[in-house]
């Protein structure tokens, strides 16, 4: 019967939170809920609850709710690591820049595990820790923040790379041209802690693993990846995960579409705007707002609105200093009416959860926002 202990990742030293995962992952130690900084109070859970071969309490990274728990078997993050290697043409030696307690983090150890290889951590510098690899394969994993500043430092540094796995939030079209135009090979990744991290590479999905889309257009992953639930959580265990003998089908709460076999994920069901009883994917808005010339990235979300319930509303870290009637105009080439944004708000940086996507409250609560007053209501 597996036993759980928390397990605090320290920076800088993964190489300890390699070996336990190890001894965790051929069953010689006991399985892990990491952690940073505080003693995390895990909930009350009866070791009979616990599934085979537990190797992984993860948690996730939800910006909103209580924290969850997902539970990965060792078979899971195995599989979740020989596909990933599988897919991107052989086991590799890796470069960690980001926070190991993530999956994303963690997924980075446990595939150096599988190749035989040892991990390289960045401690300040990502060129200086990119020139230590020795790997005759080099990989690495990044949010697209990272790569965003690395393409104006570290270009070189980033072509070294086999692959560049992009993954944690969406990617705006004018980053993906930018690392291009670099000759950056960017994979673009599509998981989450449930599924051990990414399961879809650049809109296809990994061996093993099945997409499906509900009767609203919710993205659902089938496949050994797929966590057996959450810790001591059987409520939204219930709600979020399908078990049908050894198949296992977790229900991502993203909206999506399938085209040619081709995934396109369009945003949170939680992040939905709704504006006058219309629903906007905040993505179609971040889409088209990084088109528009000197706007590096764009954030949407809906903020409260008397008339309209929610108004459609744009954050962007941009180098010009925008008339937003001006900025919303050029945006009508791209949207529908009723999706212009009317709120907008410029900064220099997004506040981000731990793992690295757009905390969303957070910037919200940000001073600053201003309206762009419309003379006529906007509708489908």
């Amino acid at each position: 019967m597996p036993t759980l202990q928390p397990f605090e990742v320290r920076p800088g030293e993964h190489a300890a939170y390699a070996e336990a995962l190890r001894r965790a992952l051929d069953g010689t130690g006991p399985a892990l809920a990491p952690f940073a900084g505080d003693l995390p109070d895990l909930p009350t859970y009866a070791e009979s609850d616990l599934p085979a071969h537990l190797a992984l309490a993860v948690g996730t990274s939800g910006s909103t709710g209580i924290p969850k728990r997902a539970m990965l078997t060792a078979e899971a993050l195995i599989a979740s690591a020989d596909a990933t290697h599988d897919r991107l043409g052989g086991p590799g030696q890796w470069l960690l820049p980001m926070p190991a307690q993530y999956i994303a983090g963690t997924q980075v150890l446990i595939r150096s595990l599988r190749a035989g290889t040892t991990p390289i951590g960045v401690q300040h510098d990502f060129a200086d820790a990119a020139r230590q690899l020795t790997g005759e394969r080099r990989y690495t994993a990044l949010v697209p923040t990272q790569l965003g500043r690395l393409l104006a430092t570290a270009q070189s540094a980033l072509r070294s790379f086999d692959a560049v796995l992009l993954g944690g939030a969406a990617a705006g079209p004018r980053l993906l041209e930018r690392a291009h135009d670099a000759r950056v090979r960017v994979v673009r990744t599509y998981g989450m802690s449930e599924t051990a991290g990414g399961a879809v590479y650049d809109g296809i999905p990994l061996a093993g693993t099945e997409l499906n889309l509900d009767a609203d257009d919710q993205i659902e992953i089938t496949g050994p990846t797929v966590a057996h639930g959450y810790l001591a959580d059987p409520e939204r265990t219930a709600a979020a995960f399908r078990f049908h003998g050894g198949t296992r089908t977790f229900r991502t709460g993203d909206l999506g579409s399938i085209v040619g076999g081709v995934l396109r994920v369009d945003g949170r069901i939680d992040d939905l705007i709704n504006t006058g009883g219309v629903k906007v994917a905040p993505r179609v808005v971040e889409e088209a707002t990084e088109r528009i010339e000197y706007v590096y990235e764009a954030v949407a979300l809906g903020l409260p609105d008397p008339e309209w319930g929610q108004a459609v509303s744009v954050a962007v870290r941009t180098s010009k200093d925008w008339e937003w009637s001006g900025l919303r105009n050029l945006l009508r080439e791209h949207l529908p009416p009723y999706a212009l944004p009317r709120r907008f708000l410029r900064v220099d940086t997004f506040p981000t959860l731990g793992s690295g996507k757009p905390d969303r409250a957070a910037l919200a609560a940000l001073p600053g926002w201003e309206t762009v007053p419309t003379s006529a209501p906007e509708k489908p």
